[in-house]
């Protein structure tokens, strides 16, 4: 989404509220955008930062040509200044480094903006910090911030931002513009259950690391379908090799829960709503004889609980022999 008539096709709300504000010169001082992975947060607050310091705008929408524009596509601006996590939260030297470039004049221009992705992961300390930008807010300086989930943000920093609300995109409107980019029917539904960005499920459905993965995880479901001890050989020398990262192995439960919830609409004959398996997969027939609705609710539940284990850093070959041995059981 480089544009705000892009935007509008998939956050029209949201695209509506900030263009009313650019277009009455009352863009807020500071933004809380949420919503779920891929809902266009990034894109939003890039074009937030690209309105307030493109040298060619057209109304409301940024060229996308000029030296700013482009820098800040690259996140290469001096004055658009972006806060990530460090490992798992936001802490408060990355605020204070902040804002000691803040106590500067900028660079270019006397506007200043900053991005802080993930917000949810700020510590009490630095959420305390960025408290004290939103409290003094200056005319010159906007301030975005993006989450998934902004309940785990302090109420005093909610109250002092536009909340600005990201629907998830929808299915039907993800899985075309996917088949425009020349995904395949099965893939596309595949990847409108296990992603809600379009760029992700692009890159994914032309990766080998993801097709090895899918592949293994059919070769999973054969091996629980015959209820054999081979399982765990399976799991140390093909599955657990092929799954380094923790992403890797969340990405491979997650395939796991869309073929297990696929099993149990191929048993209440809702054959319309299979993602992971083609309706006439030899293997879905098979599962479907080997597990009951009662079973298969239970291998939901178990994977469910292995996904938690392993955002508990749980050791993931424990995870992945605990969960053979609760769906065989």
């Amino acid at each position: 989404m480089k544009t705000w008539s892009e935007v509008a096709e998939v956050q029209p709300l949201a695209s509506k509220v900030i263009t009313n504000s650019i277009q009455k010169d009352r863009i807020s001082h500071a933004y809380l955008l949420q919503g779920e992975r891929g809902t266009g947060k990034e894109e939003i607050a890039l074009l937030i930062a690209k309105v307030l310091f493109c040298e060619s705008s057209d109304g409301t929408e940024p060229c996308q040509t000029c030296s700013n524009c482009k820098r800040i596509d690259s996140h290469n601006h001096p004055d658009v200044h972006w806060i990530e996590p460090e490992g798992k939260s936001i802490k408060k030297e990355q605020v204070e480094s902040l804002q000691k470039e803040f106590t500067y004049s900028g660079l270019e221009s006397n506007r200043k903006v900053y991005i802080i992705k993930d917000a949810d992961t700020l510590t009490t300390n630095a959420s305390n910090r960025i408290l004290k930008f939103l409290e003094e807010p200056s005319r010159q300086t906007t301030a975005i911030m993006l989450t998934e989930n902004s309940q785990s943000i302090i109420p005093t920093i909610r109250s002092r931002c536009q909340v600005i609300d990201l629907k998830p995109l929808n299915p039907i409107y993800f899985k075309e513009k996917l088949i425009e980019n020349g995904v395949n029917h099965q893939t596309a539904l595949l990847m409108s259950a296990l992603t809600n960005n379009i760029q992700e499920a692009i890159e994914w459905s032309e990766n080998e690391w993801f097709a090895e993965a899918r592949k293994l995880v059919v070769q999973l479901i054969e091996m629980l379908c015959k209820n054999t001890e081979d399982v765990y050989l399976f799991i140390h020398s093909h599955l657990l090799p092929h799954l380094k990262e923790r992403k890797e192995q969340e990405k491979a439960l997650d395939l796991l829960l869309l073929a297990f919830k696929d099993i149990l609409y191929y048993h209440i004959g809702n054959e319309k709503a299979l993602v992971f398996f083609d309706p006439a997969d030899a293997l879905l027939e098979k599962a479907s004889m080997s597990f009951s609705q009662e079973r298969i609710l239970k291998c939901l539940n178990v994977i469910l609980q292995a996904k938690r284990k392993l955002k508990q850093n749980v050791q993931p070959t424990l995870v992945f022999e605990q969960l053979a041995l609760q769906i065989q059981r």
